[in-house]
This record gives structure tokens, sequence and C-alpha cells, in this order.
């Protein structure tokens, strides 16, 4: 991930953790020069050994770096493309300082752009302000619209945190319904309570989602995702599930079995061994005075990448859902497990409970892509699935075993439910309730 201008921002986001990067570099103009930027592309082009190569543009907000660095950048890509080579940018923005030009250019380039934006306007402006602290939604939004209206190719990325964390369908609802996204990630808000801005401490801000929210969140808009949505929305976190549950690696870096593929690239050449782990421990070198590949390959970035795997808690290495968590990422391992092991992550419950929750929908869908069948049939059995039961409830007793095998009898666990929703009672429930001298209308 590359930032041309370091961790400078138009905005002042209460949870960012970048804004602090800024402190390490106290006498820099934050603008990644000509130079840097030949060598960056020549070096990065040079190390792929794949026909393809992406550029991932972020921030602080890496359009402040104007319109003309990044033309020099797209005519740096096709200067020094190896035959054959497809290359793709991808671009992460706030959208308050898009304007039609800008929309044209990514149009014109097949920029792929994501988008922050953490859904209806009060969860939205709850921590997402400007540096005067006024609310960024509408801005947001007109950037929206000038994409849609350039026809750009863009994801939404949303974060999950305290005030839109208890409002999982409102949040996804608006995404899919009002924005009209195809694409969209949710990214947990686990923010250190300290001063440095660095991945220290295990105390975390009253912004922050906890693991139980996380998981409750996920689970209630899969379950409006897998009854109505499957090939319609792509949910990051249910794709990358799906291509766990088919038997290959996780896509995702928090939930890979080692890391260190997501580095990133300051605007002066230091490159560091993660995005979260922009810290002096955590430099590798600098561009200019190392090759890129050297450094990416260097012994301190696989001991970075291996530690991930090799400090999981005995705890996480016995859980049922490690094939697919893997301990989640490193920067969230800041609690202790339930015998005092050092090394849980913050979201652990959250992980277990929507990894736990989705299993048998992933492996319907897994099993249809091996029929070669489209995931999306899963609608049309889930909703097969439910007509039966509800035929199945209907003719349950009180106390026969409840229909949808928890081992309850149906009094207790849908005939409960069933009960509530039933309408009044009969004339003859009635005639019941007043032998027994009960009130019907209070029954």
């Amino acid at each position: 991930m590359t930032k041309p201008r370091g961790a400078i921002c138009n905005l002042d986001c209460a949870y960012c953790y970048f804004l602090a990067k800024e402190r390490l570099y106290p006498d820099s103009a934050f603008r990644m020069s000509d130079a840097m930027l030949e060598a960056y592309t020549r070096q990065y082009i040079e190390a792929q050994q794949v026909p393809e190569a992406t550029f991932a543009w972020q921030g602080g907000e890496p359009t402040l770096m104007g319109l003309d660095f990044f033309k020099r950048a797209v005519e740096l890509q096709k200067q020094y493309a190896k035959p054959g080579m497809k290359i793709y940018n991808a671009l992460q923005t706030n959208a308050t300082t898009l304007d039609e030009a800008w929309c044209e250019f990514f149009h014109a380039n097949d920029f792929l752009l994501g988008v922050s934006l953490d859904g209806p306007r009060e969860w939205h402006d709850a921590y997402r302000v400007d540096k005067g602290g006024a609310p960024t939604f509408d801005r947001v939004m007109r950037g929206i619209e000038l994409l849609k209206q350039q026809r750009v190719e863009f994801n939404i990325l949303a974060t999950v945190h305290a005030a839109n964390a208890p409002h999982p369908l409102d949040v996804y609802r608006f995404f899919r319904d009002e924005i009209k996204t195809q694409f969209v990630q949710f990214i947990p808000i686990v923010e250190r309570a300290n001063e440095t801005g660095y991945q220290e401490g295990n105390q975390v801000t009253a912004r922050s989602v906890t693991g139980k929210q996380y998981g409750e969140f996920l689970v209630a808009i899969f379950d409006e995702w897998v009854h109505r949505d499957v090939g319609r929305v792509f949910v990051q976190m249910f794709d990358v599930a799906l291509g766990v549950w088919l038997g290959q690696p996780a896509s995702l870096c928090i939930f890979a079995e080692t890391c260190g593929t997501a580095l990133a690239l300051e605007h002066n050449g230091d490159l560091f061994s993660c995005d979260h782990f922009v810290e002096p421990r955590y430099q590798l070198g600098n561009i200019e005075q190392d090759k890129l590949i050297a450094l990416v390959d260097s012994e301190p970035q696989h001991k970075f990448g291996l530690d991930k795997r090799n400090t999981l808690p005995r705890h996480c290495r016995a859980c049922s859902v490690r094939f697919i968590c893997n301990g989640g990422c490193p920067k969230d391992r800041i609690i202790t497990t339930p015998n005092g092991e050092p090394g849980l992550n913050y979201l652990c419950a959250g992980f277990k409970k929507f990894f736990t929750h989705i299993d048998q929908p992933m492996k319907m869908m897994a099993e249809l892509i091996q029929r070669q069948r489209p995931p999306a049939d899963i609608m049309f059995m889930l909703a097969r699935e439910h007509a039966d039961l509800d035929k199945k409830f209907a003719q349950a007793g009180r106390n026969d075993p409840c229909p949808c095998g928890s081992g309850k009898k149906f009094k207790q666990c849908h005939g409960a439910t069933v009960q509530t929703e039933q309408r009044p009672p009969s004339r003859d429930r009635e005639k019941t309730l007043r032998r027994q001298n009960k009130n019907p209308k209070d029954f």
C-alpha cells in the first residue's frame, strides 16, 4: 500500500490510526517526489513474477497529491510495464475531494476506488468529521454521485464501531438499496487507547466495537444476505469465508496462517512491515538505499510474517474455527485466553460466533460450486427448507420435540415464538380458559 502523502488528510476521523504517523516525519512536506515515484514504479514492476501488477494508493487522503501526480503515475506504469503485462490501480479515498476531472481520469484509466462510508448520516458523521469537526456525509455522497455519473467502479469500505454496530441491517440495507453498491467491506474498529498511535497497550477506546458486537453485526447481515443477496451483493468477509470452505487459503491477510504481504510504503520511500505497523521498529529500510524486492524478502519481514503463526495461543490452536480464523490480525491480539495465556484476539468472541453460525450455509454453497452450480441457488434451497419447517411447526404439539432439531420441547423453542404470533384464542380455547378461571384477554 503506497502512501504518496503519508498521513496527511483533509479529514480528522476520530478513530483513524494513521493520522498519528505524521509525527514520524516532523520536517517533511509529505509529498512523494517524481524521482521516488519513478523508482518505486520501476522496482515494483520489476519485482512482479506474474503477468499483472496492482498499485494500491492509500493515505491519509491520496488525492491530496493532485491529479497530475496520478497522471504521471500512469505514464510511468506504461513506460516500465513488461511486454503483455496488465497493470491495475486501486485507490482508497474519503471521496470529499472528487470532482468531474478526477472521475473522468479514474474512468479513462480503469481505476478501482474504495470509498470510506460508515452508513447512513447519523452513524457516518458520528466519527468521520473534517478538521473543523464538521460532518462529512453530504460531501461523501456528492463524491459517490460523481463516480456513478462517470461510471467509475467503486467499493464501499465501512468501519464498524460503537455508533453503527448496533444497527447492522440499517447499515447494510443503506449500502444495498440507497448506494446500490455491489461490493462492501466491514472493517472493525479496534482502537488502542494510548498517546503514541502505535500498537501498544491492551486497552481500547470507547469508539471501538466489542467482539460480541462485531459477531452479532456480521451474523445479522449474513442472514439477510444468504436469503436474498447471494450473487447480487458481494461482502468481502463472506467471499473470503467461502473460499476457505472450498479449501483455498484465506485471501484476506488477517485470516491467513502467516502474514507479511500487506507492506506499506511511505512518501519518502520508507518501507514498513504492515500498514498497521508503521512504527520505527517495523521499518525494513528505504527503497532508495535497498531494492524493494530485497526488503520484502528480508529476514525481518519473514520473521514478522511467521510470528503470527508461531505466537498463536494454545487456546486458539485447539479452536474449531482456527481453519478460517487463524487468530485474526496480530494487531488485535491484546487479551488473554480463559487460562491466562496472552495473545488472544480482542475480536475472538465475535469471530467464533460468526464462523460457527455460517458453517452450514458455507458448506451448502461450497457443495453447489463443486457441482458446478451457482452458489446463489442456496437462496432457493433455504426458502424450501423454511417452508417445510413451517409446515412441521404447524403440526407440532406443545410437548413434542421441536422440528428445528434443537432438542427442546416445541413450547420451549419455536413454539414460544409461534404462539406469540398467533391470532387471539379461538372460542373453544376461550371456553377452556374460562373453566380454568383465566381471562382470555390476559392469555
